[in-house]
């Protein structure tokens, strides 16, 4: 539920403020994965967005609180992972900026940066430490997340000539759990690999570092989850003919541990071995662009793994067939 003004109390000033929304929000989803587990997450919040420029935005999490409820688990699932049930307290503040430079002599460029900043149960903390409780602190008998995490993306766009253009993004991210937690809630842990990623990979199938599961079961796709991300992707956009599009591209990066886990060795990040864990691939990509819906499909191959494939040199994804993947995207 959305207002197209600032909902807050009076001694707050507001008439500098343009643009600016109030938003509601109450939802809640069911994951089921018929193997392993049932899961509900039920949660409310209240944002506040306003344009601090022309090319700038602001949006404050004023409050939001999860709540993740495990409704079956089964006994394939309980020897891989250690769920609970818990609610995620958060506060977060996002900053953007958006920017088209322009000119004869550079054509078109575009800029984005956005950087995040969320924490998790800190206030709840700091609440229950002034009422004497020193242990782990519960919510109505559920523990509550204790974490903060940070992200940070930066997009650079070149247009060379008509329907052609380089496109260019880094980014990274990093989260730690603390106090009352003692690991970042599953939801709020990054991965990589998939449409949206490293494209050259199924999702989830790279990292944390040169960990890799030695079960190629489907259980393996809950290991590869970390608490530090860094991922850089090239571009090149292109016209085929009417709708259609097509892009060459070029994908890199991995997820990390910022804490040793003895169940995934090789998972922390390692400053003397942080190139080598990066994974790299290539591939083409079809795009079907209808202006408000865009389908994608990226062939992607694979060019270097992190972890030991039995094949020597940087190069050692293997067999050709082995090195495919096709992410579809809408």
């Amino acid at each position: 539920l959305a207002f197209p003004r600032l909902i807050a109390p009076k001694f707050i000033p507001v008439s500098n403020r343009s643009a600016t929304w109030s938003r509601f929000s109450l939802g809640g989803d069911i994951m089921n994965r018929p193997r392993f587990f049932r899961m509900a997450q039920f949660n409310l919040g209240l944002n506040y967005d306003w344009m601090a420029s022309a090319f700038s935005k602001n949006q404050i999490t004023l409050f939001e609180l999860k709540y993740n409820k495990l409704i079956r688990k089964t006994a394939e699932f309980s020897q891989t992972m250690s769920f609970e049930d818990q609610f995620i307290p958060k506060f977060g503040y996002t900053y953007s900026y958006d920017r088209n430079f322009s000119n004869r002599r550079n054509r078109d460029r575009q800029f984005t940066l956005q950087l995040s900043l969320v924490e998790g149960g800190n206030l709840f903390s700091g609440i229950w430490r002034l009422a004497g409780d020193r242990g782990q602190k519960r919510l109505f008998g559920t523990p509550f997340s204790q974490f903060i995490k940070g992200t940070a993306s930066v997009t650079y766009s070149h247009l060379l000539a008509p329907d052609q253009r380089i496109v260019a993004r880094i980014m990274t991210g990093a989260a730690h759990a603390y106090g009352n937690s003692q690991a970042v809630p599953y939801n709020e842990q990054f991965y990589i690999g998939g449409a949206n990623s490293i494209r050259a990979f199924a999702v989830r199938s790279v990292g944390p570092g040169r960990y890799h599961s030695s079960s190629r079961r489907d259980n393996g796709y809950y290991d590869q989850t970390g608490t530090f991300r860094f991922e850089m992707n090239l571009e090149y956009r292109f016209p085929i003919a009417g709708m259609l599009k097509g892009a060459l591209f070029a994908d890199a990066g991995n997820i990390w541990l910022l804490k040793d886990d003895p169940a995934r060795p090789g998972g922390k990040l390692s400053r003397t071995d942080f190139l080598r864990d990066l994974a790299l691939g290539t591939g083409v990509g079809l795009r079907f662009d209808m202006g408000m819906l865009v389908i994608r499909g990226d062939l992607g191959y694979g060019l270097h793994l992190p972890y030991d494939t039995g094949h020597s040199g940087y190069f050692n994804v293997g067999k050709f067939g082995d090195s495919l993947a096709f992410n579809l995207a809408i």
